[in-house]
């Protein structure tokens, strides 16, 4: 073989996928159809606590968030979280995601920057691909080759290992002059501005990142850059997005929802491509980071001979089941609190998480990255809650 790996994409998770792997002795080879690290980027750039206490790249960052305000529909704003408790970090991506990577190259791995496949097939052994490069086309071949090539994957499709559940779409733009909060992002609700989801404002440094999501079908004809501006014009807010001046746009698919085949043979998908996002709130840092140090111990294993591909593939599908699970929950979550409700019942949950029992409860168990213990917790305590949420509590318990 001309390498153990060949991780395709260099991103955050190919590039801590990159690295594990070649800090546990396997040759590795990044590429990189960009020409650069870090650009474009389709992210609202937050990374939680836990996938950054694995990299510790706290010199990325531009702003701490601790912090957030909820709006409903019609205005009631729940304000949540303390000073004394950071919820997530606001990072540059550009910085973070060339520093993830050069760790990668420190630890032995190769970078092949404006790099493509071009086509692969694999055997019983390995993967032999060929790689279009800016000197011409290269074939070569590795044990194992890793897809962490984001939303429209083409290690996915070539190797045909299913879709997505599902696929949001996100459009975001970083302006200077947004009148928020220091420490707080802003969430924004209500069918006229995004859906069945939410829109943002997300502190970074001197700009801010105010984007939107939601689904096709749920779009009404509309664009989400129409939606956008439908949040900045809305007159209960329009006074923080006056002096907004634009200094960047970014446009991409949210995938959520384990594809179906996220390992096939000596094909592998990690990050975006496998559909690792979260459905509550569209992150996929933090569960692809935790896929990448699950999922290499054994990876590395199985190549080096120490335990048989049937033995992995069966490890694999088993550490597949709780992400598989935790997802339909969540999703299932998310659709009973926002998709599925119209804005007269999204006011009546606010009015009910403003009361200052209700918000004490969200600072003491609310988790951006984990919302189900909140609900389970909400659904014992808060009468209230109960008779509004009726849709979430299968979805709570059972999922």
């Amino acid at each position: 073989m001309d390498y153990d790996f060949v991780v395709v994409g260099a991103g955050p998770v190919g590039g801590l996928l990159a690295r594990r792997l070649s800090e546990g002795g396997s040759s590795v080879l990044i590429i990189e159809e960009h020409a650069q690290i870090g650009r474009p980027f389709q992210c609202a750039g937050l990374v939680n606590p836990e996938a950054m206490e694995l990299i510790g790249l706290h010199d990325t960052v531009l702003t701490s968030i601790w912090g957030a305000r909820i709006h409903g529909p019609s205005g009631e704003v729940v304000s949540i979280g303390s000073p004394d408790t950071i919820r997530t970090w606001s990072v540059c991506r550009k910085l973070f995601d060339e520093a993830i990577v050069e760790s990668a190259l420190e630890s032995g791995a190769e970078l092949w920057l404006s790099s493509s496949p071009k086509s692969a097939e694999q055997d019983g052994d390995g993967v032999s691909i060929t790689i279009s490069t800016p000197t011409g086309d290269v074939d070569l071949r590795c044990s194992m080759l890793c897809g962490a090539d984001g939303s429209h994957s083409w290690v996915r499709r070539n190797f045909k290992m299913g879709r997505p559940k599902e696929m949001m779409i996100g459009f975001q733009i970083e302006v200077t002059g947004y009148v928020g909060e220091n420490g707080k992002l802003d969430m924004y609700t209500g069918s006229d501005i995004a859906p069945g989801f939410f829109a943002w404002a997300i502190p970074s440094g001197d700009t801010t990142r105010i984007g939107a999501w939601s689904k096709a079908e749920l779009l009404g004809g509309r664009s989400p850059e129409q939606l956008l501006n439908a949040l900045m014009h809305e007159p209960q807010w329009s006074h923080r997005f006056s002096a907004c001046r634009e200094v960047g746009r970014f446009c991409g698919p949210v995938p959520s929802g384990l594809v179906k085949h996220p390992l096939k043979g000596r094909v592998m998908l990690f990050g975006d491509a496998a559909g690792l996002c979260k459905p509550t709130t569209g992150g996929g840092i933090g569960p692809g980071f935790m896929h990448v140090e699950t999922t290499v111990p054994n990876l590395l294993k199985m190549v080096r001979g120490e335990i048989p591909q049937s033995k992995f593939e069966s490890i694999v599908t088993e550490n597949h089941k709780p992400i598989r699970k935790e997802q339909l929950r969540a999703r299932a979550l998310r659709d009973a609190f926002l998709t599925q409700m119209n804005d007269q019942e999204l006011d009546e949950v606010f009015s009910v998480w403003s009361k200052p029992e209700v918000t004490e409860l969200i600072n003491e168990v609310g988790e951006i990255e984990n919302p189900i213990p909140l609900g389970m917790q909400m659904l014992r305590e808060v009468p209230e809650f109960r008779s509004l949420a009726k849709r979430a509590i299968k979805a709570v318990l059972w999922g």
